[in-house]
């Protein structure tokens, strides 16, 4: 079992920008790939970015490709989501997650997931 922690969530303005961070911890060993998914009120959960742990090939959902950067440090076992030109459609609840399976775009194939961290933008 891989445990998350994520952190970096907050409040901005359309058009700014936040980092978001994915500390992970225990069974690392297993992790074929990393994600971050977000939910917004009333919605399912989505894929928004996804990159594979030891070769860091990476996934972007179509909404976001070209304003999110996701990357990973494999020494201090962490993955980053730095998010840029901010919409207020991105408002939502951002989750990571791991995983050791080979689609890594799809949300059900995720074993375990942090908390959760609260991203809002203002129009």
């Amino acid at each position: 079992q891989v445990q998350l922690v994520e952190s970096g969530g907050g409040l901005v303005q359309a058009g700014g920008s936040l980092r978001l961070s994915c500390a992970a911890s225990g069974s690392i060993f297993s992790i074929n790939a990393m994600g971050w998914f977000r939910q917004a009120p009333g919605k399912e959960r989505e894929f928004v970015a996804a990159i594979t742990w030891s070769r860091g090939r990476t996934y972007y959902a179509d909404t976001v490709r070209g304003r999110f950067t996701i990357s990973r440090d494999n020494v201090k076992n962490t993955m980053y989501l730095q998010m840029t030109s901010l919409k207020p459609e991105d408002t939502a609840v951002y989750y990571c997650a791991a995983t050791g399976k080979v689609l890594v775009t799809v949300v059900t194939n995720y074993d375990d997931w942090g908390q959760g961290t609260q991203v809002t933008v203002s129009s």
